[in-house]
């Protein structure tokens, strides 16, 4: 190496290791200018969000990311609105295009996605304390904006202005204990930063340029405008327990995910719809497309539908509600396929065919009674040939029908449908036929991402076929809710015969929430005894739950020589439960076992001065007038008080059960109906026998 040489490089080093050590600098003076702008952003944000404390809400801020050890997260928010886990971002110019989000040119959509990951694994830890998973919200403020709200995916994006009044709106969802079981878990959760280690400097300390300012920014809050915000909260209506606080096993089940088709079966009062309600909202929010929840009765979609609404805005519009046959013909008609849904002429097509084929099943049978095997047996099974129906097991009939009987109920049949054909008409179980094949011959161009069935036990084995059609064996796909002790329509159908397998898939819900230990000890013994035709193919005596904490006052059973005085007991009785703290008219439910029934005890009370809506008219919204209806309208609801105003002695508990085995049948579906109906009543329960 030539003279100097070593000297010239060894300078060459030293000023490249000074021009890294340049850059480092800059760097850093550069990101400590960035967190001085985050630390003054995320003070103005906690500053503008400081008012909620007063009415309740906990300010966590300055918390540990879970199982990082560097990551930080700005703010986590516990009160009576839920849980919001706040990031503030200092960002100038910030564009929403679709379902990403941009800073200037940058996609930083993932950048906003982390809260979501984090409100993730937050709705896991909190559904340990029972916690349901849409009150934990992802919230990105924008520093120094206004007017802002909007969503990118599951994350909610508010300005600095906008993010008082948006928490202080979720009003009171959340009990001051359950804030507290709440607030104890998130700061376990969530711990305190630690404090950084000191860092001796080895060069004297530089002095930091003046953080960039953070975006154009208005004063804070005026006083005018916190009063609103916080008022808008309090006026609230507050919404059920159940819509937010779950016991922690339900609160697990809504989250849990299954390979294929499912089950969730549990007696009354377990919580069944509440699940489904909640799977729903998460299963909306976690995975692109529609979600459907369906059932058999007409008017409880819209009932669901309402508590949805309360329960989850965010994601009422991405869940579909409607009943079966609703389904079956809106599938027709998107498919140009010509139906002719008319009770009342199938009733004619049915009254010709019995006048020609009817004597030859004698007097054995009741013509209803064939009327129901054609329906939920024959075509409720989507059956076309004679020797299907010759070797069919018949699940949920007692009557055992032998080969000539069978052969004329065919015939019967048969000539059903060709009245229906030269009529040129389709009854209910002929328009969900058809949607089930149009099913099978092409897929849905926008397919559902899940199907949620409530009251699964009162569909046919037809319509549970085209359901599954809807989403096949796809993960989560398929969710069926019921219990078999509450099936109040003949037939029934397996699992089986549908093919569909929720081997290690189906869960049993055992403890009873809505009833008291007195009421539900009343009503079980209605069904004491009776054979119970599940859907999973066993026999039993129906689910029984394991606990039942809640308790109350004996049911009140009263017998009446006429029915003047029944309407005089039972508005003595409307009045005595409203006179209870806590007890509106719209908390009493009138159940009748016909509509007949429920009209009579409408002229009843409105007569007495009372507000009364029907069933058939409710659509789940609070409303402060008695509700009166048949129990078959009463399925999915609960009611703080039931009256049941028309109850028969033959089948109350202890009645002897008909020794013929078509009229057993009748008397079992009767005892189950009475059966729903008195465990509609969480606090207490009329019954009157005229």
């Amino acid at each position: 190496m030539p003279a100097g040489g070593s000297a010239s490089a060894e300078a060459q080093r030293q000023l490249a290791l000074a021009a890294a050590h340049a850059r480092a600098a800059d760097e850093a003076r550069a990101t400590a200018a960035r967190y001085s702008l985050a630390a003054t952003t995320e003070a103005r944000t906690a500053q503008v969000l400081s008012p909620l404390t007063a009415v309740g809400h906990h300010l966590l801020a300055d918390r540990q990311w879970p199982g990082s050890k560097r990551a930080q997260v700005d703010l986590v928010v516990v009160g009576p609105g839920g849980v919001f886990i706040v990031d503030t971002k200092a960002w100038a110019e910030v564009s929403i295009h679709g379902d990403r989000i941009y800073r200037g040119q940058e996609d930083v959509t993932d950048d906003v996605l982390r809260l979501a990951d984090l409100a993730y694994h937050a709705e896991g830890d909190l559904a340990e304390v029972g916690l349901a998973p849409g009150e934990v919200h992802a919230v990105v403020v924008l520093a120094g904006r206004s007017g802002v709200k909007t969503r990118v995916g599951p994350v909610e994006i508010v300005g600095e202005r906008d993010v008082l009044q948006h928490i202080a709106s979720r009003g009171r969802r959340l009990t001051p204990s359950q804030v507290d079981t709440v607030l104890a878990r998130a700061v376990a959760l969530f711990p305190v930063v630690g404090a950084p280690a000191p860092v001796a400097p080895v060069v004297p300390e530089p002095v930091l340029p003046p953080p960039p300012p953070p975006p154009q920014q208005d004063s804070l809050l005026s006083e005018e405008e916190v009063r609103e915000a916080l008022l808008a909260g309090i006026l609230a209506s507050p919404i059920e327990e159940w819509m937010s606080f779950l016991h922690p096993s339900q609160a697990k089940l809504v989250r849990r995910s299954f390979n294929g088709p499912a089950r969730i079966r549990g007696a009354a009062g377990t919580g069944k719809t509440v699940v489904g309600l909640h799977r729903a909202a998460y299963l909306a929010r976690t995975r692109p497309g529609k979600v459907l929840v369906t059932t058999y009765v007409r008017t409880l979609p819209k009932v669901m539908q309402q508590m949805l609404t309360r329960m989850a805005p965010d994601v009422v519009e991405r869940v579909e509600f409607t009943n079966v046959h609703r389904l079956a013909g809106r599938i027709l008609a998107e498919r140009g396929v010509r139906h002719r849904l008319d009770p009342k002429r199938a009733d004619a097509a049915f009254e010709a065919a019995w006048a020609k084929v009817g004597d030859r099943l004698g007097e054995a049978r009741t013509k209803q009674y064939w009327r129901e095997e054609i329906d939920w047996v024959i075509k409720g099974r989507g059956l076309t040939w004679f020797h299907e129906y010759a070797d069919l097991s018949r699940t949920g009939r007692r009557h055992a029908v032998g080969p000539d009987q069978r052969r004329a109920v065919w015939d019967l049949y048969v000539a059903y449908d060709a009245e229906l054909r030269a009529a040129k008409v389709d009854d209910f179980a002929d328009v969900v036929r058809m949607a089930e094949q149009e099913l099978r011959r092409k897929s849905l161009d926008e397919p559902y991402s899940a199907v949620i069935v409530d009251e699964a036990q009162d569909l046919t084995c037809v319509m549970v076929r085209m359901l599954h059609a809807l989403v096949g064996d796809a993960p989560d796909g398929l969710t069926l809710i019921g219990d078999g002790q509450q099936s109040i329509y003949p037939g029934g159908y397996t699992l089986a015969e549908v093919g569909i397998n929720v081997a290690g898939r189906g869960v049993v819900l055992d403890v009873n929430y809505r009833n008291t230990a007195e009421i539900l000890a009343y009503a079980s013994r209605v069904v004491d005894g009776d054979d119970v035709a599940d859907i999973d193919g066993g026999a039993g005596r129906g689910d029984r739950p394991v606990a039942v904490p809640r308790r109350g006052p004996t049911p009140v059973h009263v017998r009446c020589h006429g029915w003047a005085e029944r309407d005089r007991h039972l508005v003595e009785r409307v009045r005595q439960v409203t006179a209870e703290v806590g007890v509106g008219l719209g908390d009493v439910g009138v159940l009748c076992q016909t509509r007949q029934g429920a009209q009579a005890v409408t002229r009843a009370l409105r007569a007495a001065g009372f507000a009364v809506v029907d069933l058939t008219d409710y659509d789940g919204a609070p409303v402060d007038a008695v509700k009166v209806g048949t129990v078959k309208r009463a399925k999915g609801l609960e009611f703080k008080h039931v009256l049941i105003a028309d109850a028969s002695d033959d089948i109350a508990p202890g009645a002897p059960a008909p020794a013929d085995p078509a009229e057993r049948e009748r008397w079992e579906l009767r005892r189950r109906e009475l059966y729903v109906a008195m465990t509609r009543a969480r606090d207490g329960l009329w019954v009157a026998v005229v």
